[in-house]
């Protein structure tokens, strides 16, 4: 028997050993890993994963050195973290600074409506700094010198770096300045900027001094910016002056000046415009300016101390607001406090990336995400980490980029959303073998389920058939990851997120809210508070409680329909509400509504979600003219002009569906159903029409889905 043979036969054995189901009772804990009955595997370096390789191991060696190395041990901790949350949450919270120690009652929840207001509260009472924990503790610990940030501009050879305490120097300079300006503890900061250094330095420093930072994705347009300003009512608003993507040039202060000028029509003025001078995109002499309210960046921040003090907050103190769409088309500010959003966030990056301190890591992702926050920021820097942040776009000069900078940095640790790497399989293999990444040894993948085939390109290609992917649920929401593999722990499938994360209690349950058990599909939702959970939806609460726990009380419903195999292998199926996940980026179907509405010709609009090959999600418009005016080209690229305006550009619909009238019942209420079967082709679908108030109206549709 050769080694390769040995090995297979070891997997063999382990597939059909009981170490691998995790949990004792399906009563108290969720389904996890049952017996393997496939016994199809691939052990990770000896061979390719392929549509009949079900299993792909993780090789002797590389369980060996990972921090979890066994379903054994992974069954050992999963259940000490259900049995004594507490207990299991105060060992690792202990390896953080705390300026203060938390009370006696390590966390407190009320998950259920029923029993009167939902709340979480995890580590009250202890005072913390979330910036201290990723600076100046990495520091005290003699890592001053290590290079905190790689950052590769949007040309090739435009890059920089900063050390942690390079680093440090730069967050008190802004912090100081923020403060001189009258940012106070609890105040808002409203972050507009693109993957400059000075992003994670800007949230670094609002933390700093306990200012509360909404970053905002700057693709968004002025009206989606100027709801956000609105909402939240900053003292600052932080920009540059413009920034390039690939061979494009956008205008990000003008955009923020038509936000300001907005925001003043519905009574909120903001007085500071702090712009970074972004010269490698534009010269601050073409940059429009308003003198008293507008400053450089540039010209006041350096001259600021070296040197900050700490604002110290509670646990339980907000650190960040971020909105994220809702199926009411008013985007939600989700609002994430301090003390447990900060272990969960760092324990998470640590385990699920099997993270060692000589990693280089990567996050494709922007900061205007949950991810870039999360997976870009705070979870690596809390641990340590080297981190690259780009600028630029992923196919500019040419769909090899990516793979230029993994090399040029030796990147270990890639995390990637499938959209990329759906464009990136549509490209030669030559643009990712030419470089032969050897450097890596994980991959990632958030944002949204990711299809078996891109799965398996990720892990044959990319990573050389020797590196296991993190394939990620979580949500904006949870703070961190939720269900995930953990490298060496154990096998994985081929699109599958596999099991939960510690302390995660994940059930799938049918309409009824009952819960489901063993081999099923229905509702992912959630049991029992976990640290990095959001505490509420910014001034308005009802709205929280309404959203998230009111469908299955008793439960945090996460939006998401979700399968179980046979395996215990949880397997995400997409959204089951009216928000669609493009390239990652939750939209509401409401907000793309409104905006088509908005057009002086639309009378009326219906949007759904349909599959696409890339982005994972499209954005398919149903649109009525107002009477008499005719179908046109030009109007439709009048009426996706008026979405990218209105949302931005990744929200523009990629299919305008002329609609004589819309599908509903007596009424009025749009059968969305009906639609979203016709957007997929799905003809012979469409199920019992005789409701309708107008069934013929389906007839008509379906004449003019080519058209």
């Amino acid at each position: 028997m050769t080694a390769g043979q040995a090995a297979v036969s070891s997997r063999r054995s382990l597939a059909s050993s009981v170490d691998l189901r995790h949990v004792e009772s399906m009563a108290q804990l969720p389904s996890g890993a049952g017996r393997i009955s496939h016994l199809n595997a691939v052990i990770l370096g000896e061979s390719l994963a392929s549509e009949e390789n079900d299993l792909v191991f993780p090789s002797h060696d590389f369980s060996r050195q990972a921090l979890v190395s066994s379903p054994k041990q992974y069954r050992k901790m999963y259940e000490s973290s259900i049995e004594d949350p507490a207990g299991f949450w105060s060992e690792i919270a202990s390896q953080f600074y705390w300026n203060n120690k938390w009370d006696p009652e390590v966390y407190s929840e009320n998950i259920d409506v029923r029993k009167g207001t939902v709340k979480f509260e995890w580590f009250k009472g202890g005072s913390t700094n979330i910036s201290y924990n990723a600076l100046d503790r990495n520091i005290e610990a003699g890592n001053g010198g290590k290079v905190a940030i790689y950052w590769e501009g949007n040309e090739p050879g435009d890059d920089g770096q900063l050390t942690y305490a390079q680093l440090l120097e730069k967050v008190c300079q802004l912090a100081n300045y923020l403060k001189h300006v009258g940012v106070r503890k609890g105040d808002a900061v409203v972050i507009y900027l693109p993957m400059l250094m000075e992003l994670p330095i800007a949230m670094l420093a609002c933390a700093r001094i306990g200012a509360v930072h909404s970053v905002v994705f700057a693709g968004f347009s002025a009206e989606s910016l100027a709801q956000r300003i609105v909402d939240c009512k900053p003292k600052v608003v932080i920009t540059c002056n413009a920034v390039r993507r690939g061979s494009k040039s956008i205008h990000l202060k003008e955009i923020v000046d038509n936000a300001l000028i907005e925001s003043v029509k519905h009574g909120v003025s903001v007085g500071l415009c702090l712009t970074f001078e972004n010269k490698s995109a534009m010269k601050r002499e073409d940059s429009k300016w308003q003198e008293g309210r507008d400053v450089w960046w540039q010209d006041v921040v350096p001259q600021f101390p070296i040197k900050c003090s700490v604002e110290w907050v509670d646990a339980e103190d907000p650190l960040f607001l971020l909105y994220t769409s809702g199926s009411t088309g008013k985007p939600k500010g989700v609002l994430h406090t301090t003390g447990g959003y900060m272990v969960y966030s760092a324990t998470t990056f640590k385990y699920a990336f099997d993270y060692k301190p000589s990693d280089i890591y990567w996050c494709t992702a922007d900061c205007g995400w949950i991810t870039g926050h999360s997976y870009v920021t705070y979870g690596p820097l809390l641990n340590g980490a080297t981190v690259v942040v780009f600028e630029g776009a992923p196919n500019y000069p040419d769909s090899g980029r990516c793979w230029d900078i993994v090399d040029k940095y030796k990147v270990t640790i890639f995390y990637t959303a499938p959209t990329l790497v759906r464009s990136l399989m549509r490209e030669s293999d030559e643009y990712v073998t030419r470089h032969h990444p050897k450097s890596l040894r994980i991959l990632g993948s958030v944002g949204e389920p990711i299809n078996p085939s891109a799965w398996r390109w990720f892990y044959n290609v990319v990573g050389d058939s020797r590196c296991p992917i993190s394939d990620t649920w979580w949500q904006t929401e949870t703070g961190g990851f939720m269900i995930t593999p953990l490298p060496g722990a154990w096998p994985q499938k081929p699109g599958s997120a596999t099991f939960p994360f510690f302390g995660i209690q994940p059930v799938i349950v049918d309409e009824k809210g009952n819960e489901i058990e063993g081999e099923c599909s229905g509702y992912l939702c959630i049991k029992k508070s976990w640290p990095g959970a959001f505490r509420t939806l910014y001034g308005d609460h009802e709205r929280y409680e309404t959203t998230y726990f009111k469908p299955f009380a008793g439960y945090y419903f996460s939006g998401d329909g979700c399968s179980r195999d046979k395996d215990g292998y949880f397997w995400l199926t997409g959204r089951v509400d009216d928000v669609i996940n493009v390239s990652g980026h939750r939209i509401g179907t409401a907000e793309v509504e409104s905006a088509l509405v908005s057009h002086p010709q639309c009378a009326e609009a219906a949007v759904v979600g349909v599959e696409h090959e890339i982005k994972g999600q499209g954005i398919y418009a149903f649109v009525t003219l107002v009477e008499g005016i005719p179908y046109s080209e030009e109007l439709r690229k009048s009426l996706v002009l008026a979405v990218r305006n209105q949302i931005g550009a990744f929200a523009a619909p990629d299919k305008i569906h002329w609609a004589p009238g819309l599908p509903k019942t007596r009424s009025g209420k749009i059968m969305r159903r009906i639609l979203r079967k016709i957007a997929s082709g799905q003809l012979d679908e469409l199920g019992d029409t005789s409701t309708l108030a107008d069934p013929s109206v389906v007839d008509q549709l379906i004449a003019l889905r080519d058209c």
